[in-house]
C-alpha cells in the first residue's frame, strides 16, 4: 500500500514538472523560428479530425436534454420556456464541459501515444543532432493548435445541440425554427457566451500542455507510451474539472452568473 505522504510528493512534484513545462512553452513559444506549416497541420489534426465526434455528441446531448427537461416543465406549465432554458444549460455548461472531456480522451491521449512513440524510438534525439528544436516544433505547435482548436470546436458543438435541442423540443410540440431562435437569443446573453467561450482556450491548453508533457518525458519503452496516453486523458481530465470549478467562481464574482 502506497504511503499518503508519498503520494502527495508525487502529486506536487509532478505538478511543479508540469508548471516547469509550461513555462518553457512561454519562453521559446513566441520566439522566431516559427513552425507554420507544422502549425496548420496539427490545427487540421486536431481540429477537423475532432469535429465529427464532437458534432455527434452536441447534437445528442441537446437532443437529450430537451427531451428529458420537457416532462419536469411541462409539469409546472412552463414547457413554453423549454428553449431559452436549455440553449442557457448547453451554452454556459454542458456543452464546453462535454467537448473538453472528449478532447481530452481524443486529442490528449493522441499527443501523448505520438510524441511518446517518438521519444522512445530516439526520433526526438535524432532531431536534436539534425539541428531542429524538436520543443517548437513538436510541443509548441501542438499546443497552440489544441488552445485555437478547443474553443472552435466549442463553438460548433454548441450550434450543432443547439439544433439537436430544436428537434427535440418538436418532439413534443410544435415550434417554428424563427420562434425557436428568438426565444434563444432573448434569452441568452453575452455574459452567457463569453465565459464559455474563455474557459474553452484554457482547456485547450491544459490538455495539450499535460498530453506534450507526459509524451515528452515518456520511459520504459512502449509500455511507457501506454502508460503515458493513458496518464494523459486522466490527469487532462481532472484538471478540466478543476478549470471549469475556477471558472464557475471568477464569473461568480464577475457577476456572469
Amino acid at each position: 500500500m502506497n504511503n499518503p505522504l508519498t503520494a502527495w510528493k508525487d502529486f506536487f512534484s509532478e505538478t511543479g514538472d508540469i508548471t516547469r513545462f509550461a513555462g518553457r512553452f512561454f519562453r521559446e513559444g513566441f520566439l522566431p523560428p516559427y513552425e507554420f506549416n507544422e502549425l496548420l497541420r496539427q490545427s487540421f489534426e486536431i481540429g477537423y479530425r475532432s469535429l465529427p465526434l464532437c458534432g455527434v455528441t452536441g447534437f445528442i446531448m441537446g437532443l437529450v436534454i430537451t427531451i428529458q427537461s420537457h416532462p419536469s416543465m411541462e409539469t409546472f406549465g412552463t414547457e413554453s420556456w423549454l428553449p431559452s432554458v436549455v440553449s442557457v444549460s448547453l451554452v454556459r455548461e454542458i456543452v464546453p464541459v462535454i467537448t473538453a472531456l472528449i478532447c481530452a480522451g481524443k486529442i490528449g491521449s493522441g499527443i501523448g501515444a505520438e510524441l511518446g512513440s517518438m521519444n522512445v524510438t530516439e526520433q526526438i534525439d535524432a532531431m536534436e543532432v539534425s539541428g531542429t528544436n524538436p520543443f517548437k516544433y513538436l510541443i509548441v505547435t501542438r499546443i497552440l493548435s489544441a488552445t485555437l482548436m478547443v474553443p472552435l470546436l466549442v463553438i460548433l458543438s454548441d450550434t450543432i445541440s443547439l439544433y439537436g435541442a430544436f428537434i427535440g423540443v418538436n418532439m413534443k410540440q410544435v415550434v417554428s425554427f424563427h420562434l425557436y431562435t428568438n426565444q434563444i437569443f432573448e434569452k441568452l446573453s453575452f455574459s452567457d457566451v463569453l465565459p464559455s467561450i474563455t474557459k474553452s482556450f484554457f482547456f485547450g491548453f491544459a490538455i495539450s500542455i499535460i498530453g506534450c508533457y507526459k509524451g515528452y518525458n515518456t520511459k520504459n519503452g512502449t509500455e511507457g507510451v501506454g502508460r503515458s496516453a493513458n496518464m494523459a486523458v486522466v490527469i487532462s481530465t481532472f484538471a478540466v474539472f478543476i478549470i471549469d470549478l475556477i471558472a464557475a467562481q471568477i464569473a461568480d464574482i464577475l457577476h456572469f452568473t
